[in-house]
């Protein structure tokens, strides 16, 4: 199973970070694979909103509907399911100074054959990890206080 993990810091406050990442459809912003993110229900995020997340990573078009499974004044995780994947995305916060530390985890689980490229997939994912973690600092250090 691929995982990719990065902590550091941005400015912006916990609680902005975790209003801002809570909405999925922000994903076009910070992911560097998504190209589209749409929310299939209504109504205030919160635990059970769901979203259908188009992404394409090293030329691989992908869908997957993505629901909050987890919303808490630290933790946010959000599971993107289809036919050949399961896709956990933690992201962790807490206090640092002024600031925020963020932890973000995602954790590829391949189904059928497509498990055959996960060794793969994990040299994939961590050069995407890289640019997520630029994409999700520029982005979170631009939030308004």
């Amino acid at each position: 199973m691929p995982t990719v993990s990065r902590t550091f810091t941005v400015n912006a406050t916990p609680d902005k970070v975790v209003e801002y990442l809570s909405d999925f459809s922000h994903a076009t912003e910070w992911d560097p694979g998504t190209e589209k993110c749409v929310r299939v229900d209504d109504g205030p995020v919160k635990v059970g909103s769901s979203w259908h997340n188009e992404s394409k990573i090293a030329g691989v078009s992908t869908e997957l509907t993505y629901t909050l499974k987890t919303l808490t004044a630290d933790t946010i995780v959000l599971v993107g399911e289809n036919k050949t994947a399961t896709s956990t995305e933690t992201m962790e916060v807490k206090p640092v100074g002024v600031g925020t530390e963020l932890t973000y985890t995602n954790e590829i689980e391949l189904h059928g054959a497509a498990k055959i490229g996960a060794p793969a997939m994990k040299l994939v994912f961590e050069k995407v990890g890289v640019d997520t973690e630029k994409q999700l600092t520029e982005v979170l250090n631009g939030l308004p206080a």
